[in-house]
């Protein structure tokens, strides 16, 4: 081989490689968790290879023709979502499609009597009252909705749980949804999700899904939205934390009047403290010492604005005092890394 032919045959090599990795598929179809026929009676096995295999997949390839060659190919799938009321039809579709069946194969399972977790079950209570009310509004939403679509259980921009409907494809997700968030529960209420089973019988399909529903998996959708707060399991410092959070964030507006009429109340979360039990991997003497100093403030304070003498400097001066005292409390119970 000649110099010149050995030149070549490097710069057509390096050629096809750049044009086979520009090729390569953006979006990849994941092979499902489980067998076909893992899910049954309640999901039979064709429709989950026609569900999975035809209708997914389809959903994936028209979505990377449709943003092949374009600079649409360096978005994430949650961007292309976030963007579609600027983007054609066909994106809005197939992103759709590919976001909310690749949700729907994750929180499904044939595991039996998958457990929900402490948080995300008290968040369910306090939302919707229990878990069975959850589901039978879920099952209205989702019979209710007209032609296909699909039902959702989302954490809203709140970061509270909120139950929702969407058209087609449409998610919550997508710049144009009249109730954003992110969803964590999609139940696929198109046809082809259940009618070789269930014929036009959505209602029992709906019924029938919650056996094969993956809590524990959307849980972790749940705990990894809504992480654990430093007091989620100190009740009584979270009562302190809201009346502080309630006057101190408007004094530093210059409106003292939720402080001047609640010092009272600060004073007593703050005293309920002395007695109420302290988390173990809190209960440490710094952290003792330092909620002794939180009381001795909060009298000061409280005793400042019942003199009636004191100028509202001094109030400020006194509340932002106790602020800092609180956070020293926050550093102390932070993990390291939050120092």
């Amino acid at each position: 081989m000649t110099k010149l032919t050995a030149i070549i045959c490097l710069t057509l090599c390096t050629l096809f490689a750049k044009y086979t990795a520009t090729a390569q598929t953006i979006f990849e179809l994941r092979k499902l968790p489980y067998d076909h026929n893992a899910l049954e009676p309640y999901i039979d096995k064709e429709t989950m290879q026609i569900h999975h295999g035809k209708h997914h997949q389809g959903y994936v390839n028209n979505l990377n023709k449709a943003i092949a060659g374009t600079e649409l190919e360096k978005l994430s799938l949650e961007e292309l979502l976030g963007r579609v009321s600027k983007l054609p039809e066909a994106i809005r579709n197939n992103a759709g499609g590919h976001y909310n069946h690749s949700l729907f194969w994750e929180i499904l399972t044939p595991k039996k009597d998958t457990k929900l977790s402490a948080r995300f079950e008290k968040a369910i209570s306090e939302t919707f009252t229990n878990l069975d009310s959850l589901k039978r509004l879920m099952n209205q939403k989702g019979s209710a909705q007209f032609g296909s679509g699909w039902v959702w259980l989302i954490v809203n921009e709140n970061k509270k749980l909120e139950v929702c409907a969407s058209p087609n494809q449409d998610n919550p997700l997508m710049d144009i949804a009249p109730i954003k968030g992110k969803p964590i529960l999609g139940i696929d209420v198109w046809e082809h999700a259940y009618y070789l089973k269930y014929q036009n019988k959505r209602a029992d399909y709906l019924s029938a899904i919650w056996n094969v529903v993956n809590w524990e998996e959307v849980s972790k959708h749940y705990e990894k939205l809504v992480p654990k707060g430093i007091f989620d399991d100190w009740q009584t410092m979270k009562d302190f934390h809201k009346v502080m959070a309630q006057t101190f964030h408007p004094s530093e507006e210059g409106n003292l009047q939720p402080i001047k009429t609640r010092s009272q109340e600060m004073l007593k979360k703050a005293e309920a403290l002395k007695t109420a039990t302290i988390p173990k991997e809190f209960d440490r003497r710094e952290v003792r010492k330092t909620i002794d100093q939180l009381i001795d403030g909060s009298k000061k304070l409280d005793k400042l604005i019942n003199s009636k003498k004191a100028d509202d400097k001094a109030i400020s001066k006194s509340l932002s005092e106790l602020h800092d005292v609180f956070h020293k409390i926050v550093g102390l119970c932070s993990p390291e890394e939050h120092h």
